[in-house]
């Protein structure tokens, strides 16, 4: 049985509240996994040391098929498929344990980014199709949300695929309509096995 990992984020910053955790344990309530594959989940606390320990000790647990990290993008108007997550560290606020460091790796000796192995084109299209606000988005930044990102596509198996969606907060899109695109992009990864890339290969 194929595992799918999806990992949210709780509160940081001025936000008491996540829409991506929420959205994530919504989720985990009501998003039935097709045959042969389970689905489990994760809030992360928005630290940048605590994030990535946990997110190896997740993939090292479960050997999951599918990494797929959310997290909140304040300020967007859009659901952001992430293309690209680098290996820097720039954080322009303190994370939730007052770590704020600057222009250092998220891993080091490892590569200074990674692409996505997510089909985030066929995952955009699915996303529109579902009546759901969505982009194509270059970077996933320099923050916790990045780092988690990069964590994914390093640490998960050559054969898994990995990626990030940045959802946008809940003035913009609802916690039950954030829920419903994350399904809709499991749905899309887990039925586009032909077109999904190993890390290192081409995206799509």
């Amino acid at each position: 049985m194929s595992t799918v990992l999806v990992t949210g984020f709780g509160p940081f910053g001025g936000h008491t509240d996540n829409p991506a955790a929420r959205a994530v344990e919504l989720l985990a309530r009501e998003w039935a996994p097709p045959a042969g594959s389970r689905l489990v989940t994760a809030v992360l606390p928005v630290s940048f040391a605590r994030a990535t320990a946990q997110l190896r000790a997740l993939v090292e647990e479960h050997a999951p098929a599918v990494v797929l990290g959310v997290g909140l993008a304040a300020g967007r108007r859009r659901l952001g498929l992430e293309r690209v997550a680098l290996n820097l560290v720039d954080a322009r606020i303190p994370d939730v344990d007052g770590a704020q460091p600057v222009d250092v790796p998220v891993l080091p000796g490892e590569p200074t980014a990674r692409l996505t192995t997510l089909p985030v084109k066929s995952a955009l299209l699915a996303l529109q199709d579902a009546g759901l606000p969505a982009e194509l988005s270059l970077s996933a930044g320099t923050y916790v949300c990045n780092a988690v990102m990069f964590a994914g596509l390093t640490y998960a198996s050559d054969d898994a695929v990995a990626g990030f969606l940045h959802v946008p907060d809940v003035d913009v899109l609802p916690v039950a309509e954030t829920a419903r695109a994350v399904s809709v992009v499991l749905t899309t990864v887990l039925a586009s096995t032909t077109d999904v890339v190993v890390p290192g290969g081409r995206e799509h």
